[in-house]
């Protein structure tokens, strides 16, 4: 009998805790009286708020600013560059996307590179270069102790219509060096700006 007493006191007071949980979370969501809400605002700015602290932000975008480049080689290729920032550690990581426009699977055999060294990364942005035309110089693509390239590999192609991400680092030209031409396979220069990076 006791037993049986202490199971329904027991469920009574989790069905009380569960309610006041409930309440509490209905309250707390209800929010009448946010001064910014009652301000009428129709702007869609100004509904959106971060997860932290309620602040107002604007939707994410993606690519909300112009590429620094972008330039198209055969067949609807399409090489756009977004970024190119200059790191503490003495590289200059750049940034881009590609977009398959040819008509067909995409697996860049030619941008991997010449070198017996570069092959071995398979499909990837592994034979782009940074030249220098003011001091007259040509950076390569960084690479590991086993030869891979710091680098994008484009694993099983980009299909067609498809865009898809890439990196690639370099060693950092001269301070003063910030313009270059950023070049891969048979694409056109793609003219680019180093800015100081973070």
């Amino acid at each position: 009998m006791n037993f049986r007493h202490t199971m329904k006191g027991r469920r009574a007071l989790s069905t009380v805790a569960i309610t006041t949980g409930l309440l509490l979370t209905v309250a707390g969501c209800g929010g009448g009286g946010d001064s910014e809400s009652d301000k009428g605002s129709s702007s869609p700015s100004a509904h959106a708020t971060s997860g932290s602290g309620g602040a107002t932000t604007q939707p994410k975008t993606p690519d909300a600013s112009p590429p620094l480049a972008e330039v198209k080689g055969e067949n609807g290729l399409v090489l756009a560059v977004t970024s190119a920032k200059r790191d503490t550690g003495g590289f200059v990581t750049v940034e881009g996307t590609v977009t398959n426009n040819t008509g067909t699977i995409w697996v860049a055999a030619d941008w991997r590179g010449d070198e017996n060294e570069l092959k071995r990364n398979g499909g990837s942005i592994a034979g782009a270069s940074l030249v220098d035309q003011k001091g007259k110089k040509k950076y390569l693509i960084l690479r590991d102790t086993s030869g891979r390239c710091l680098c994008t590999q484009f694993t099983g192609g980009v299909r067609q219509g498809a865009t898809s991400d890439w990196f690639a680092q370099f060693p950092a030209p001269p301070a003063d060096t910030t313009n270059v031409d950023f070049q891969v396979g048979s694409m056109p220069p793609a003219s680019i700006q180093i800015s100081g990076g973070e």
